[in-house]
């Protein structure tokens, strides 16, 4: 065992490689991942980082697909880390707040000796993570605000032209809104860099095992297909019919995409029948897994290394392969 700083990493098995001292496992909707990770978990001692965008909400809980259930294996519990985070209703919550979450969590997990396993889809979520984003946190300035809450909407775009003079995307000057936000961001910028960072956790030593779950295109959209029938059944609209009525505004809900946003357009009636309901959603969820491959693409091609599991049809046999291949880096905890 390595220790620095009171930080657990784990042996490599490898012969000589570098050392991973975590396991991602990446891969589109409905593809399984979380199976494997809680197997992963259970087999090498680990806690689950989800990264999945709308997982971090609470109350999105069957049109996100968080099956706490499968936590729970074999009577042993697998702690989860980075879901239901936010309350969608006061807070949106972004890729630099997932960033900053991660980091203390990950932190966290290796101070427990344990390992962390990363688990989902959200390309940009496990992007920043894996190669580091450097993002900094602009908080809202009330007094700024008040300041310019007199001026015209050509007004403020001028101070906002005297502050960033190469501005690329004018179509923010035509929003009252992002023209605000552009100038107390440029304002913001204009401060020293230690004092924007001040607040901001450090990120650790990240090396991860990076899995990645692919399944032949039919057997995909079938799981698709199955999911979101499953999930219909489950009252994944009346979930999106409750988070309205406790407060989450339709353009909140419909920005979150998919589920939340198809579910929405039925319930006011823009979508005229479950038949229809069922056949758009089952479309733009297998859209949205294509865009899922382009970014994971993008990402090897950034030097991000990805170990594609065979594709096998049955769960189990996907399993087996993610076991086998952690077990050249992880000492296993549990028998499997």
């Amino acid at each position: 065992m390595n220790t620095e700083n009171n930080i657990f990493y784990p042996e490599s098995h490898s012969d000589g490689n570098s050392i991973y001292n975590s396991i991602i496992v990446l891969g589109t909707t409905a593809s399984g991942k979380t199976s494997i990770a809680v197997q992963l978990a259970l087999a090498f001692g680990g806690e689950i980082i989800s990264a999945d965008s709308r997982q971090t909400y609470i109350g999105l809980d069957i049109g996100s697909g968080k099956d706490l259930a499968e936590y729970e294996t074999g009577g042993v519990k697998i702690p989860y880390h980075l879901i239901d985070v936010a309350d969608l209703r006061t807070r949106e919550y972004n890729v630099f707040n997932y960033q900053q979450d991660f980091y203390k969590a990950f932190t966290g997990i290796l101070k427990r000796k344990k390992v962390p396993v990363i688990a989902g889809g959200t390309g940009m979520y496990l992007d920043s993570v894996i190669r580091n984003y450097d993002f900094v946190e602009v908080p809202e300035n009330p007094s700024l605000r008040a300041e310019l809450e007199s001026k015209t909407l050509d007004e403020l775009g001028t101070i906002l032209l005297e502050l960033k003079p190469n501005l690329h995307n004018k179509s923010d000057l035509l929003i009252r809104e992002r023209v605000i936000r552009a100038i107390e961001i440029a304002r913001c910028m204009k401060n020293p860099a230690a004092d924007i960072r001040k607040n901001m956790t450090e990120r650790p030593d990240i090396r991860p095992l990076i899995l990645g779950i692919k399944l032949e295109r039919t057997v995909l959209r079938e799981h698709i297909a199955l999911r979101l029938k499953e999930r219909l059944e489950a009252g994944m609209v009346e979930e999106v019919e409750n988070l309205h009525k406790s407060g989450c505004s339709w353009e909140k809900l419909e920005r979150l995409g998919l589920e939340y946003k198809f579910c929405s357009l039925y319930i006011k009636g823009v979508i005229a029948s479950r038949e229809e309901l069922f056949e758009q959603l089952n479309i733009a969820i297998r859209q949205f897994a294509k865009r899922q491959e382009t970014w994971f693409r993008r990402m090897e091609r950034s030097g991000v290394e990805i170990n594609w599991l065979p594709p096998f049809e049955d769960k189990q046999k996907r399993i087996d392969a993610a076991l086998k291949k952690a077990a050249k880096y992880f000492a296993a905890e549990n028998a499997f």
